[in-house]
This record gives C-alpha cells, sequence and structure tokens, in this order.
C-alpha cells in the first residue's frame, strides 16, 4: 500500500479527458446510489455540477426520493463510466447539503426555462396527467414575467457527496483491467491496486 497524492488530482485529469472526448456527450453524468434507513437501494443517473477536494455536487428538489433517502441515510455511491475511455470511476462516502449561497448561485445561473421547471415540479410525487404540468410551467412562467431574476426555491438545493473511497478502473485486453483504490484515513489518502 502507498501513500500517493490525492485521487481527486487524478480524477481532474480523467474527467478532463472525458469532456474533450467527441463520443462523449454528457462527461458529468453519473450513477447516484442511495438507500433508505432499512437500506433499501435506489440508483438514478444525476449530473456533476462541480467537484473539489471537498467532494462531488449536484443539484435536486429536496422533496425527491433522493432527497427523503439521504434524510434517512447519509451514505452514498456515484459511478462515472465513459465508454470510448474504457474508464470507470467508483465512489463512496456520506453526502449533505450545500450552502445555501452556494445553491443561490448555482441556480442564478442557470437557464430560465430550468429554473421556472424547478419551481414547477413536484418532483417524484404522482402525477396524473403530464398537462397539469405544463399548465403548471405556464402558470409560473406568467408569475415571474416581471421579475428579472427567478429566485431558487426553498425546495431546491444541492447536495455534496464527500468521498471516503475512490475507485479507478482502466479496461484492459483479456479482462486484465487495471483497478486502483484510494481510501481516505484522516486527512491523508491510502492507495492500493486490486485484482481485476
Amino acid at each position: 500500500m502507498s501513500h500517493n497524492n490525492n485521487p481527486l488530482n487524478k480524477f481532474d485529469l480523467w474527467y478532463k479527458e472525458a469532456c474533450a472526448h467527441q463520443l462523449i456527450t454528457e462527461p458529468s453524468a453519473m450513477s447516484l446510489a442511495t438507500a433508505t434507513k432499512a437500506a433499501a437501494p435506489s440508483v438514478r443517473i444525476v449530473l456533476m455540477r462541480g467537484y473539489s477536494d471537498l467532494g462531488f455536487v449536484f443539484y435536486t428538489n429536496l422533496t425527491s426520493r433522493k432527497s427523503l433517502e439521504i434524510i434517512e441515510n447519509d451514505q452514498a455511491a456515484l459511478c462515472f463510466y465513459w465508454m470510448p475511455l474504457k474508464k470507470q470511476i467508483r465512489v463512496t462516502g456520506t453526502i449533505s447539503k450545500v450552502a445555501d449561497d452556494q445553491a443561490d448561485k448555482y441556480f442564478s445561473g442557470r437557464p430560465r426555462g430550468s429554473q421556472i421547471s424547478a419551481w414547477a415540479s413536484k418532483q417524484s410525487s404522482r402525477l396524473a396527467d403530464y398537462d397539469i404540468f405544463t399548465k403548471k410551467v405556464a402558470k409560473i412562467t406568467q408569475d415571474f414575467a416581471e421579475h428579472e431574476e427567478v429566485p431558487r426555491p426553498s425546495f431546491w438545493s444541492g447536495y455534496i457527496i464527500n468521498p471516503s473511497e475512490i475507485e479507478f478502473w482502466q479496461e484492459k485486453e483479456f479482462r486484465r483491467h487495471e483497478r486502483n483504490l484510494y481510501k481516505k484515513s484522516g486527512d491523508a489518502w491510502q492507495n492500493e491496486m486490486l485484482y481485476p
């Protein structure tokens, strides 16, 4: 086991490579796995909207299924998979809300239509007919017509996954894949190789 530098540096290199690849149209797409208090899992694709040494950020409705599960269980996992690069990154860690000013800043930079949609959606709640949603979007669009800016709804914010483990997987011929696991120990990261 070695004590190499922060795996976020390696993530940054791989992510930038994915962003530059012509065949990868959404490099920020990541699978997010959450679980209830009873450990019943659920997974979905979300978009990463920032990363740093503190972790990986995404935004969502606070009444969504994922948010309700996060309230019950702060353990989460992420997975990035970039098929054209034959690379995968797995992340596990704890999840918490971002600061309000960070959520405000991100929300203010979203397209106005997306801001309106955030107000109109009761994410993950039952919808009897899609037309109900489109009418609500139209009403909220009208409500904010005289406003230069659309404020962030109190029920919409962001989360950050603070990683405790990050695994880098590189596909190799004949299933001889290269796996590199970083585990956090205090403020330091320990690095080890895994069999494929």
